[in-house]
């Protein structure tokens, strides 16, 4: 298994000639400004949790990216100041990828938006540039910051599969998720700590929230992130929808992994969910958290599962941890873009009725 480290702060800036139309500057040039949980090697940046984000500014026509994946299922969004101008697919070959050509040659930003979730495998960025390509001194990071740990309905999963609920990466678009519209939204710094299939109980595979939310490398469980590395305003948490379906299925393995043969109590639910409550609390003691819920059939009308997340935030007595029930979107499988759209209004209006920061 490859493994990568963080960094904590990159070196003066390099130069790979890799191009013959251009020199690519290297990924640790202070060009460069990551966001999300990025790992580095010693030759290349790796992003792999969805949302990941690379942001460069430069002047010119057109800019290239060295890029290489691990697997041939990552889809990402090249920005160009701020609109969507392609979707990109990476392959596991080391190569030049021309990002954008044909621009006025004035000041532009790139930002290289990864669509998919870490399922889908890491990708190694080396460095961008191009022929003429002037890099420019990055800009500051957004002073505000969110996070979210979320399951599929965070990720995007499916968002732009009309006709079925495809898994297939080329469907799954993490920017127009309701997480990522809310950053952009308060203009913040964007964290999505977030898997499909994943629960706080039980998840489609072995491995749980409390599991997984700590790791810089969600492959590996020796993998640690530095939460002092990124310290949000606000923590919004949606998840428990992959346990209301999976506590009422004794016969799948991860039910008896994790449950044997009894069905979980409310009592343990509600316990389990506080105490990964506990445990964001610990690592950002500052943080206005919001438990939240929807807008999947968790909160449909006589669901037991928003009192299980409202028993449990009273018992937390913390008036910085709040409760929000997205309702139910009434239509099968996963939330298109319309319905994260909706989504979003609904947490957007929810943060700024509630939330000062």
């Amino acid at each position: 298994m490859r493994r990568f480290v963080l960094a904590a702060c990159f070196v003066a800036a390099a130069v790979i000639h890799v191009s013959a139309q251009g020199k690519i500057l290297s990924y640790k040039s202070n060009r460069f400004v990551y966001e999300g949980r990025v790992g580095f090697t010693d030759d290349a940046a790796v992003l792999s949790w969805p949302g990941t984000s690379v942001y460069f500014n430069f002047k010119g026509t057109n800019v290239e990216a060295v890029l290489k994946d691990s697997d041939t299922s990552n889809y990402y969004n090249v920005i160009i100041d701020g609109e969507v101008y392609s979707k990109l697919h990476l392959d596991t070959t080391k190569k030049v990828y021309q990002l954008a050509s044909g621009l006025k040659n004035t000041k532009h930003t790139l930002q290289l938006f990864k669509r998919t979730e870490w399922d889908k495998g890491k990708t190694f960025f080396y460095g961008a540039g191009g022929y003429k390509v002037k890099a420019l001194a990055a800009s500051p990071k957004p002073a505000r910051k969110i996070e979210f740990f979320g399951n599929s309905i965070t990720c995007g999963y499916a968002i732009e599969d009309y006709e079925h609920d495809s898994h297939i990466g080329y469907y799954e678009n993490n920017y127009d998720s309701y997480a990522a519209i809310t950053a952009r939204h308060f203009n913040a710094q964007y964290h999505c700590t977030s898997k499909s299939g994943i629960g706080i109980t039980i998840s489609w595979f072995p491995l749980i929230e409390k599991e997984m939310y700590n790791r810089l490398d969600a492959t590996d469980s020796t993998s640690r992130w530095d939460f002092n590395q990124y310290i949000p305003d606000v923590v919004v948490i949606n998840l428990l929808q992959n346990d209301s379906w999976l506590v009422n299925r004794p016969d799948h393995e991860q039910f008896k992994y994790r449950f044997g043969t009894q069905k979980p109590s409310e009592e343990f639910i509600i316990g389990e969910y506080k105490s990964f409550v506990q445990s964001v609390r610990a690592v950002y003691p500052s943080a206005k958290i919001i438990c939240m819920m929807g807008n999947m059939d968790i909160t449909r009308e006589g669901s037991v599962w928003p009192s299980y997340v409202t028993k449990a935030v009273e018992q937390l007595n913390d008036q910085q941890i709040y409760t929000l029930f997205v309702p139910f979107k009434n239509t099968s499988g996963h939330p298109k873009t319309k319905e994260q759209k909706e989504m979003a209004d609904v947490l957007i209006s929810f943060i700024e009725k509630n939330i000062s920061w």
